[in-house]
């Protein structure tokens, strides 16, 4: 299996005897799975399933859905919507009161106005509608899975670029690994000469507080802990990308904690070197974090 992007979009159509239809989806980056349908009136039925149907074939993301409906016939009869019509009456009469000279509209005028002429509807037998309905819900499956198939594939491109970054991240841990500075005993000489310091600068220090104040530089001075940490996210991290499925949210976690190690080896970097690597890593994490951010 391979990840899924949340961004896609999809377009279908269809038709029977008597209409034509257009359904569209379109999809980008959400926290949960979220979305919004604008359906023609007389379609309302069709919400419940859609969302239905989305539910059961996405996991996270923000969906926008439209459905345009067009009539074959071009002469099915023409209805005055008279309480729109109306509107625009009493309005023209207003004006007419205010001002004479404007003159009263013209019928044609009238009817040329947006929302008065309607296309009137036809009586359709249940079984038609039925028919119709059962059409309508497996042309927008098919847009379901036009789009399905987008994020895939953008998911298969998103992988590889996150792969790429765990890479970089595992370059950075092997270069901090070969460093001088983790050898015993450079850490053993490094610990002695702080210790002398911290006499000098305090004679009088306890034998309590030394010991902790040597533990304390002890902790300080290795950052293995934290780098075999890194190495066990990075084993995570291709596991997750390697299973696939929903794992958007696993890994933006992982990102945390990815962070949290290369904050502290920053703090603990007792060479340059260790701190450039430090840096490094933390900007390659918010790049991998970014792209994490498209994962399903």
């Amino acid at each position: 299996m391979s990840v899924n992007s949340m961004t896609g979009y999809a377009r279908t159509q269809g038709q029977d005897d008597a209409v034509t239809w257009i359904w569209e989806v379109k999809s980008v980056n959400g926290r949960g799975l979220e979305m919004r349908a604008r359906l023609p009136a007389g379609y309302d039925h069709l919400d419940l399933p859609v969302r239905d149907a989305v539910q059961k074939r996405f996991k996270r993301g923000n969906l926008s859905i439209s459905l345009n409906i067009d009539r074959v016939r071009k002469d099915a009869p023409l209805a005055v919507n008279e309480a729109v019509l109306a509107q625009y009456v009493a309005v023209a009469r207003r004006w007419h009161e205010k001002a004479p000279d404007l003159g009263l509209p013209r019928i044609d005028g009238l009817l040329a106005l947006k929302g008065v002429l309607e296309v009137g509807e036809e009586d359709v037998p249940p079984e038609v509608e039925e028919r119709r309905s059962k059409a309508l819900l497996e042309g927008f499956r098919q847009t379901l899975e036009a789009m399905a198939a987008m994020r895939a594939a953008e998911g298969r491109r998103l992988a590889e670029v996150l792969g790429g970054h765990l890479t970089e991240i595992n370059a950075l841990v092997e270069r901090a690994e070969s460093l001088g500075s983790f050898d015993p005993l450079t850490i053993k000489e490094r610990l002695r000469l702080q210790i002398t310091a911290l006499l000098d600068a305090v004679p009088a220090l306890s034998e309590e507080r030394l010991a902790q104040e040597a533990a304390l530089l002890a902790a300080k001075a290795d950052v293995r802990e934290e780098l075999d940490r890194l190495k066990a996210h990075l084993a995570a991290a291709r596991e997750m990308l390697a299973a696939g499925e929903a794992v958007g949210r696993k890994l933006d976690f992982l990102c945390q904690e990815f962070n949290r190690e290369a904050n502290t080896l920053c703090s603990k970097a007792n060479d340059i070197e260790l701190t450039r690597i430090g840096l490094a890593l933390k900007a390659i994490i918010e790049q991998f974090r970014e792209q994490v951010q498209n994962i399903e």
